[in-house]
C-alpha cells in the first residue's frame, strides 16, 4: 500500500488472509486455477503466479542474535494489529481491508499515511528491534524515497548496532543492492548510516568522516560529505543514461569507493590539503569493500579498476586535449570496464563538488574515444597469432611478445593496419 499512496508503480503485491488455514488458502488458489509456489511455506506465505504473495498473520519471537533466530507462528485468528506491529516501518503497516460490495477500508493503525505525507520512517513499535536488518532497510529507504528517520527509531537502530556482526553477508548486500538500484538519494541512505552509528560497521566509509580536503577544490567539506555528494549525483547520471541494473550498480559502487585512498594519503603540503595517489590506493579499499559485501564478481571486477582511473584525465594539463594515444591506452587500463563508465564516474565527481564546475574536460576523452570507436571497448588488435603463423613465426612464448609489441605500437598510432604491421615485423627482424 506504500507504493499506491505514494502514486509509483509496483510489480509486488501482499495479501494478508485472515481466518483460513495455510492449507485452506492454497487449496482454493489451486481450485481457481491459479500457479502456486510453496517456496515461503514455512512462513505461512504462496506465491500466486510468481507476482503476487498471499500469506496469513504471523508472530516472530527472536531466540537469538541476527536475522535468522526467530520463531515464527502462523496464526489465522491473530488480531490484525497484532500482525502490522511486526511490519518495520509505520509507512510499510499500511493495508486495505476488502469487503464485500467494493466499500474497501484502509488500516493504518500506526499512523503511515501521516507519516508518508511528511516523509518520515517511523518504526511501528519496540519490535523492531527483533530484526536489526531493518535499520539497513532504512537505509535504503531514505536512499529510495528521500524520507527522514525520527529520532526514536534512530534510537532503536543504535540499540541494535551490536547484532550487526550477527546478519549474513547475503541480507547485508540485497539491502545495498536495493540502495544502489532504487536510490534518488543514495547520500541520504549514507547519513542514515552516520546518524545511526551503523556506518562503523562499513569501516572504509566510517574512515571517510573528518578526512580534510582543499576547500579551494572541495568547498562542501569533509571525503565522507563528498562522497554523499558524489552518490546523488550518480543516481542522476544513470537516470540520465537510462543504465541498465548491473551498470547502475557499478556505477553507484564506484561513486562510493571512489575516494577510499584519501584516509590514508591525505597530507598537509605547502598550506593545502592534498591526498597523492589516492585513487591508486583506493583500488585494494574498495576490492576488500566489495568483497566482504559479497557482491556480484562483475560488480568487483570493475569497481575497483574504475576507482583506480578516476582521476586518469588529471594528467594533463586541464584546458589540455588528450592526444589519441592517452585515451587508447585509458581504455586498455580499464578494461573489462570503458570509457563510457569512467566518464560517469568522473562527471559524479566532478558534480560531488559544490564548485559547480569541472576542473577538467571530462568529455573531450568520452568524444575522442568515441572518434576511435573505443568508448565501449579497447582498441582491437590488427595483428593475431593465427596471421604470425601464417608468415612462419614459430608458436611459443616470443609470439606473445611480438603481439604485444605490435599492440603497443598500434596504441601510438604508429601501425593501424596489418599490412603495417607486418613492415614493422620486417624491419624490426
Amino acid at each position: 500500500m506504500r507504493d499506491c499512496f505514494l502514486g509509483t508503480k509496483t510489480k509486488d503485491y501482499d495479501i494478508e488472509v485472515y481466518g483460513l488455514s495455510y492449507r485452506q488458502i492454497v487449496q482454493i488458489l489451486r481450485n481457481a486455477r491459479f500457479h502456486t509456489d510453496l517456496v515461503g511455506q514455512s512462513f505461512g506465505t504462496v506465491k500466486v503466479n510468481n507476482t503476487v504473495d498471499v500469506s496469513i498473520p504471523r508472530t516472530e519471537s527472536k531466540t537469538g542474535n541476527g536475522h535468522k533466530e526467530f520463531d515464527v507462528i502462523s496464526d489465522p485468528n491473530l488480531d490484525p494489529k497484532t500482525a502490522f506491529a511486526r511490519r518495520d516501518f509505520t509507512i510499510n503497516a499500511i493495508g486495505i481491508r476488502l469487503k464485500d460490495g467494493g466499500s474497501n477500508e484502509v488500516v493504518d493503525y500506526f499512523g503511515g499515511r501521516t507519516d508518508l505525507r511528511s516523509k518520515i520512517l517511523r518504526a511501528p513499535t519496540e519490535a523492531f528491534c527483533e530484526d536489526p536488518l531493518r535499520v539497513l532497510r532504512g537505509m535504503q529507504f531514505t536512499a529510495r524515497f528521500g524520507f527522514d528517520m525520527e529520532p526514536h527509531t534512530v534510537a532503536l537502530c543504535r540499540q541494535v548496532l551490536p547484532e550487526f556482526a550477527a546478519l549474513s553477508a547475503e541480507r547485508v548486500w540485497a539491502e545495498w543492492e536495493k540502495w544502489a538500484l532504487k536510490g534518488q538519494y543514495p547520500g541520504k541512505g549514507l547519513q542514515l548510516l552516520q546518524d545511526t552509528g551503523w556506518l562503523e560497521c562499513f569501516p572504509e566509509l566510517a574512515a571517510l568522516v573528518g578526512v580534510q580536503q582543499n576547500p579551494l577544490y572541495h568547498p562542501e567539506g569533509d571525503v565522507f560529505t563528498h562522497t554523499k555528494l558524489t552518490c546523488d549525483a550518480a543516481a542522476a547520471i544513470a537516470a540520465e543514461m537510462q543504465l541498465e541494473r548491473s551498470e547502475r550498480t557499478i556505477l553507484m559502487f564506484a561513486a562510493l569507493c571512489h575516494d577510499f585512498g584519501k584516509p590514508a594519503t591525505t597530507v598537509m603540503q605547502d598550506g593545502r590539503w592534498r591526498s597523492p595517489n589516492h585513487a591508486a590506493e583506493g583500488e585494494p579499499l574498495a576490492r576488500r569493500f566489495l568483497s566482504k559485501l559479497q557482491c556480484p564478481n562483475k560488480i568487483i571486477e570493475h569497481v575497483p579498476i574504475l576507482v583506480r582511473e578516476h582521476l586518469a584525465h588529471t594528467a594533463i594539463p586541464r584546458d589540455t586535449v588528450p592526444d589519441f594515444a592517452a585515451v587508447r591506452r585509458l581504455a586498455v587500463r580499464l578494461e573489462p570496464s570503458n570509457i563510457r563508465m569512467w566518464s560517469a564516474v568522473c562527471r559524479s565527481d566532478a558534480l560531488g563538488s559544490t564548485t559547480g564546475k569541472e576542473r577538467h574536460r571530462i568529455s573531450t576523452w568520452d568524444e575522442i574515444a568515441e572518434k576511435l570507436d573505443i568508448r565501449e571497448s579497447k582498441t582491437k588488435p590488427v595483428l593475431q597469432g593465427r596471421d604470425l603463423i601464417a608468415w612462419g613465426y614459430p608458436p611459443g612464448p616470443s609470439m606473445g611478445k611480438i603481439l604485444q609489441e605490435v599492440y603497443e605500437q598500434q596504441l601510438d598510432g604508429k601501425i593501424t593496419t596489418l599490412n603495417e604491421a607486418k613492415a614493422w615485423l620486417d624491419k624490426s627482424s
